[in-house]
């Protein structure tokens, strides 16, 4: 993969900015992408920080264009932004539900949106990350799991669309990780809820999720992996 060109959203934090070290380490050229602009710079290296808000339009637009005026295209593109305020559906804060929507669902389709003409011409790959959410329904994420099965859809979608023309998408469903995302959950007794649960078994790190992607994107152009799903041992469901 040296030489390659990629781009990773949400890559202040996490997944993301495990994956932007991961392809950086691998010799890949890495543009970072995030509305805390600040923290892309703990990444180290010669990685582009890029201030990127995947909720806008326009913003997923001036990120993509910057990274290929700056590297001169892209192959690797990583969709991780995302934000989970689970709860129930009664009595929910509904700004949540949209805050949800815009970032996970909508964020994913803006920035593809941008970066295929890009990726069509180099016969890229397009990596989803979506969420065990997006596979199995459970009681108090309803809305963040409609987002993921949301992303799961498009994807498959969209590989079906573009496979024939070189382009390999990928969607990655990685299940507990120990990332900043659960301190977004804003109900309080839910929240204690899932990090006692988190507490209880030994859950996946950013890091074993971005072997997942460098696994994927690291095949020969050949042979497209579509779906990997990622649990911790000790998760059941």
């Amino acid at each position: 993969m040296r030489g390659k060109i990629a781009l990773v959203t949400g890559a202040s934090s996490g997944i993301g900015a495990a994956t932007a070290r991961a392809l950086a380490t691998a010799g890949v050229k890495v543009a970072a992408g995030a509305r805390r602009v600040d923290r892309l710079k703990e990444l180290g290296g010669e990685v582009l920080a890029l201030e990127l808000d995947v909720t806008d339009r326009q913003s997923a637009r001036d990120a993509v264009a910057a990274a290929v005026e700056h590297f001169g295209g892209l192959d690797i593109v990583v969709n991780n932004a995302g934000v989970m305020d689970s709860g129930p559906v009664a009595g929910a804060d509904t700004a949540g539900w949209e805050r949800m929507v815009a970032t996970n669902l909508l964020g994913t389709l803006y920035v593809t949106h941008a970066v295929l003409p890009y990726l069509l011409a180099r016969k890229g790959t397009i990596v989803q990350i979506s969420s065990t959410a997006g596979r199995f329904a459970y009681a108090m994420g309803g809305v963040y799991g409609a987002t993921k099965f949301g992303v799961n859809a498009f994807t498959e979608s969209l590989r079906q669309e573009v496979t024939t023309q070189g382009v390999r998408v990928v969607s990655i469903e990685p299940g507990m990780v120990d990332t900043e995302i659960i301190a977004q959950v804003g109900d309080p007794g839910l929240r204690d809820m899932v990090q006692q649960r988190y507490r209880s078994m030994r859950t996946l790190r950013p890091e074993d999720v971005a072997a997942a992607v460098l696994y994927a994107v690291g095949q020969p152009e050949h042979v497209s992996v579509n779906e990997i799903l990622l649990r911790p041992t000790g998760q059941v469901q």
